[in-house]
């Protein structure tokens, strides 16, 4: 999860009905993250050879005042998959951004901590380019620190998706709180401008306010209602 403090401006076009930006100390992010899917399941049903793929997608952060109290959601501005059915399924039922593009990754593991991942690559082709994300890992996975960027990042357990009416699809998205590895070193090699839009250029091009690899774990997201905003 690469994380760049990024101008409000330049997400106010992608900001769905009803929802405002979320912000941590008065800053607003984009992140790059780069995901892998394992044993996936549509409605419960495994489908062959759709269960385990790549992910990468670019995201922002957003909330909602409901009844319960306000939900921390995530809005994605593309999201990057190698198979054409994930990205269809994906369009027709949730209205998200999906785009299919040659995909694979790479995971190195240390030969000095036993078990633990040195390094992660994510790549993509674009425009017959070859396009990146690599990490390099420091030390052991670590549980997240109360009131860290971290946990900003990675405590958003909504998603919420601008649908073709001008409506908002709202969906929950379930999963224990991740431990995150510490990155010794970053490189993204991304055609920017082309792939998510010039606006984004300028702040993708910086380095990321911060980075780190997240454990993952069992992911649930459920089915999608539209509010009445």
């Amino acid at each position: 999860m690469l994380n760049y403090e990024v101008d409000p401006a330049v997400l106010a076009p992608f900001i769905p009905r009803g929802t405002g930006l979320d912000s941590r100390n008065g800053k607003t992010f984009v992140s790059v993250v780069g995901f892998l899917f394992q044993n996936t399941r549509v409605h419960g049903i495994p489908i062959p050879f759709h269960r385990n793929f790549e992910e990468v997608n670019l995201r922002f952060y957003v909330r909602r005042k409901a009844e319960d109290g306000w939900r921390r959601g995530v809005v994605f501005i593309k999201e990057l998959v190698p198979r054409t059915a994930i990205a269809f399924v994906a369009r027709k039922f949730y209205n998200e951004p999906y785009v299919t593009l040659p995909m694979s990754h790479q995971i190195e593991m240390s030969h000095t901590l036993a078990g633990e991942i040195q390094s992660v690559l994510y790549l993509w082709w674009f425009k017959g380019n070859e396009n990146y994300l690599k990490v390099t890992i420091r030390a052991s996975a670590q549980l997240l620190r109360e009131g860290s960027e971290q946990e900003f990042i990675t405590e958003h357990f909504w998603g919420y998706s601008a649908q073709r009416d001008g409506s908002t699809l709202e969906y929950q998205v379930e999963h224990p709180r991740w431990r995150v590895w510490e990155v010794q070193t970053t490189e993204l090699h991304c055609d920017v401008a082309h792939l998510y839009g010039r606006p984004f250029n300028n702040f993708l091009s910086q380095p990321p306010s911060s980075v780190f690899l997240a454990e993952g774990s069992n992911i649930k997201v459920y089915k999608g209602v539209r509010l009445k905003v």
